[in-house]
This record gives C-alpha cells, sequence and structure tokens, in this order.
C-alpha cells in the first residue's frame, strides 16, 4: 500500500511542474500579480517579478533586436555603383530569351516562305507546262480553266513568287 502511495505522490509531484510555469508582477496599483499567462505589454519590464521556469527579471537575457529580413540578408548587389547583379543577371536573362523568341519567329517565317516559294515554282512549272488544268469547284463538281481563268492564276502565281521568293 506505501508503494502506490509514493507512486501516486510522485505521479502529483510531476503533474504539478506546470504550475512552476508561473508569472509573476506587479500591476499599476503595486499589488502583486500571479498568471500562466504572460503579462500585458503595458506592464514596465521593472514590475515583472518572476518568468516561467523560475527566472526572475533580474537574470533574463537582453533582448535580441528585431532585424528586417532584408538587413540580415548578404547584399549581392555592388551598391557603390547602384547596381544590384542579381537583378541585372535577371534582366539579360529575360532579354536572352525574348531574343530567343525572336529569333525563332523569325526562323518560322522564314521556313514559312520558302514552302509557299516551293510550292509557287511548282505550280508556275505545271501552269506553264500547257497541261489542262482542272479544279473542283464550291458544288463538289470538276471544271477544266479556260484561257481567262489560266491566265489570272499564273498572274497570281507570279505575284507569290515574286513576294515570297527573295
Amino acid at each position: 500500500m506505501k508503494l502506490s502511495h509514493a507512486l501516486l505522490a510522485a505521479l502529483l509531484s510531476v503533474h504539478s511542474v506546470g504550475a512552476w510555469a508561473q508569472w509573476q508582477w506587479l500591476d499599476k496599483d503595486g499589488r502583486k500579480v500571479f498568471s500562466d499567462r504572460a503579462p500585458s505589454p503595458d506592464v514596465p519590464e521593472k514590475n515583472i517579478l518572476k518568468r516561467p521556469g523560475n527566472r526572475s527579471a533580474g537574470n533574463v537575457a537582453t533582448p535580441v533586436p528585431i532585424v528586417p529580413a532584408s538587413a540580415a540578408l548578404p547584399s549581392t548587389g555592388d551598391k557603390s555603383q547602384g547596381v544590384d547583379k542579381t537583378l541585372e543577371a535577371k534582366k539579360k536573362q529575360a532579354e536572352q530569351a525574348e531574343a530567343d523568341k525572336q529569333k525563332q519567329e523569325v526562323e518560322r517565317v522564314a521556313k514559312a516562305k520558302a514552302e509557299n516559294c516551293k510550292r509557287a515554282q511548282q505550280a508556275k512549272v505545271t501552269f506553264d507546262s500547257g497541261v489542262r488544268i482542272s479544279r473542283t469547284n464550291a458544288q463538289g463538281e470538276r471544271e477544266v480553266l479556260d484561257d481567262a481563268a489560266r491566265a489570272a492564276e499564273q498572274q497570281r502565281i507570279d505575284g507569290i513568287i515574286s513576294s515570297e521568293c527573295r
């Protein structure tokens, strides 16, 4: 029976450790206040008598100053010249990406022009050969080009060759 009482006493003493985590301070009227929560910010530091963990106000380490994150990081830019190297690198990278994009667009347009030129030259060879040429009209019927339609088509092909084959 004594063992169970000793065990119960040990458990209760361990459970009461939470009560040690108390604050003690003097309020504005000079009365002692005990709480498990920190005092309000308007209580002066000199009036805080006890902090959690049995630390008195006198042996508390000096507070660490709060430094903005931008000031805490080492500077990568050269401030003497007013130039940020990382910003310049990102700017140069964006300019390079834009230049690559424009170069790809120019190549795409050049490839399309070369393809149009090749097709127009093949069509010109076909029209110049004198072979009868037929087309399918809007109704799905096959019709042979007469001389006027053939001349108009040759003019159109010549215009394409002059604009696309440079």
